[in-house]
């Protein structure tokens, strides 16, 4: 049967390197760390500066739209 199929063409396929099987799991990580987690550490850092920085007697305004003041900040409740 040698004669109907080349020797040449019969040989298996070169194996792809390892790394390049990685790469694309690896680009996905790197874009959903900036993506998702950066943006979210970012936002998190910011809100606890601003409730740090909040005193009693300060007027805010809450995310539903409801104005208040200040009256009280400790650990747990504002």
């Amino acid at each position: 049967m040698d004669f109907l199929i080349s020797p040449a063409w019969a040989q298996a396929g070169a194996q792809p390197d390892p790394i390049m099987s990685f790469l694309p799991l690896i680009i996905i990580f790197v874009l959903f760390y900036f993506l998702l987690i950066r943006p979210q550490h970012k936002r998190q850092k910011e809100h606890r500066q601003m409730v740090e920085a909040l005193e009693a007697g300060q007027e805010v305004v809450t995310g539903g739209g409801v104005l208040g003041k200040v009256t009280d900040v400790d650990d747990l409740w504002i």
